[in-house]
C-alpha cells in the first residue's frame, strides 16, 4: 500500500526491585526506521537519521519537553511496574 508509517513506542526499562534504574525511552520511527530516541533518565534525545537529528536538536531546546520526559520516567513507568511486578509476584 501507498502512503507513508510513523510511530511513537515508550518503553519503560529497569532492573532493579526499587525501581532505582527507571527509564523511559521513547523512540520515534518513520517508514520502520527509528529516527530518534528520547531518555528519560539522561534528559536528552539523540538523533539516528539525518531528520532525527534535526528533531533531537529542536526537542533539546524545549526544556518543557525534556522536564515532561523525566516525569513521566517517574510517574507513569514506576507507577505501572509496580502494579506489573506486583501481579507477577502475587502469583508465583
Amino acid at each position: 500500500a501507498d502512503g507513508y508509517y510513523e510511530y511513537t513506542m515508550g518503553e519503560c526499562i529497569y532492573s532493579t526491585s526499587d525501581y532505582s534504574d527507571m527509564v523511559l525511552l521513547v523512540s520515534n520511527s518513520f517508514n520502520k526506521v527509528v529516527e530518534l530516541q528520547c531518555n528519560s533518565s539522561l534528559g536528552k534525545c539523540v538523533g539516528i537519521t539525518e531528520d532525527g537529528v534535526k528533531q533531537a536538536e529542536r526537542f533539546n531546546k524545549d526544556q518543557a519537553f525534556l522536564q515532561q520526559l523525566k516525569a513521566e520516567g517517574e510517574t507513569v513507568c514506576r507507577s505501572n511496574a509496580q502494579i506489573w511486578d506486583s501481579s507477577v509476584r502475587d502469583k508465583t
